[in-house]
């Protein structure tokens, strides 16, 4: 008999293949590259990120008698998420989670459970920071840097949505940039838009990368929507938990404008020697402000501040700190084809 035909031989030899694969194999050996990296990443952070319960005073709940949905103890709950990111307790929170709070109560992965004390909030950025005492060092997740985020990049969420504890979710960095009210009415900043579900419970928890880097803190959902979630961007983060250690809430220094991170040419970056690509934009100047008075208008850009780059609304903000209030600063702005130094004394925001 002649030699078979090419095509059984290829069934026969693929044949083969499959029986060898058919060999039970361990889950481990089974991952693929982007689970494995998932899994990584939650092996890094999921010990330190807590369940948190809160009480609340209820208005009107006299007499010892609780409205629906009170808590036994005679205050209104609430649950959220947390992080630990010191050693020794400090946790990162939502401002929302914990705000009013008359009793906070943070459980850790391991079952532990704390009675917590609040080292300070502030609404205008949504965050908080706890302190739980503990005899031995906690494990604490890594802060990363939100500033080298780049869009399509993983984004995983941890958290307790609607109490599930250690809930892992997962996605992309849908964009960088955006802006979200806060619960006090001020904007936010510098805001991470990503697709990892979330939902009522994820509030303060973290959002990784592929490094179990924290990137930001779980924030918000657009009511309705689909696959549109937020964080605060890490950066933003440090920002004000160095402020709420130094003074147990965030001082910042107010000039009075409305802007928006815009784009600056590369024409007029390399005419006016400017360090950055982009500034922000003034889209209102509130009358009697010290911004105002020191002669901004609306479509100024401010591209910076005594000498320091200004690229962004976020860095506008940061640059504003507390040894800015009553100060004279210099605003450089661009009007048109000039560009201009103005004198402005920023004063202490209202809390």
């Amino acid at each position: 008999m002649g030699s078979r035909p090419k095509f059984i031989e290829d069934l026969s030899r693929g044949a083969a293949e499959a029986a060898t694969l058919s060999t039970p194999l361990g889950d481990e050996a089974l991952l693929d590259a982007y689970s494995r990296t998932v899994v990584g990443a939650l092996e890094r952070v999921q010990q330190a990120v807590a369940f948190i319960s809160v009480e609340r005073r209820v208005p009107g709940g006299a007499n010892g008698r609780n409205p629906r949905g009170a808590h036994p103890r005679g205050g209104q709950g609430g649950t959220g998420s947390g992080f630990i990111f010191t050693p020794d307790g400090y946790l990162l929170t939502n401002s929302h989670v914990v705000h009013g709070a008359t009793h906070i109560r943070v459980t850790l992965a391991d079952g532990g459970t704390f009675d917590a004390d609040l080292v300070g909030d502030d609404p205008d950025s949504d965050l908080a920071v706890l302190r739980i005492g503990s005899a031995e060092a906690l494990p604490h997740v890594e802060l990363g840097e939100s500033g080298k985020l780049r869009v399509g990049q993983i984004a995983i969420a941890v958290g307790n949505p609607l109490g599930l504890v250690q809930t892992v979710t997962t996605g992309v960095v849908s964009a960088l940039g955006r802006s979200l009210r806060s619960n006090s009415g001020r904007m936010i900043y510098d805001v991470i838009q990503t697709d990892a579900a979330l939902n009522p419970g994820n509030s303060g928890g973290p959002l990784i990368n592929s490094a179990g880097q924290v990137i930001g803190v779980n924030t918000a959902i657009i009511a309705g929507a689909q696959a549109i979630s937020f964080a605060t961007a890490i950066d933003t983060a440090k920002w004000v938990i160095m402020q709420l250690f130094a003074h147990g809430r965030v001082r910042r220094a107010y000039i009075g404008v409305a802007g928006t991170s815009s784009p600056i040419s590369r024409r007029v970056q390399r005419y006016f020697g400017l360090p950055s690509a982009s500034g922000v934009h003034v889209m209102e100047v509130v009358k009697t402000s010290p911004a105002a008075i020191g002669g901004l208008r609306t479509g100024d850009r401010i591209v910076a501040i005594d000498a320091l780059p200004v690229d962004s609304v976020d860095s506008l903000q940061r640059t504003l700190d507390v040894t800015r209030i009553d100060r004279v600063v210099n605003v450089t702005v661009l009007r048109g084809a000039q560009k201009l130094e103005l004198e402005v004394t920023p004063i202490e925001q209202a809390a």
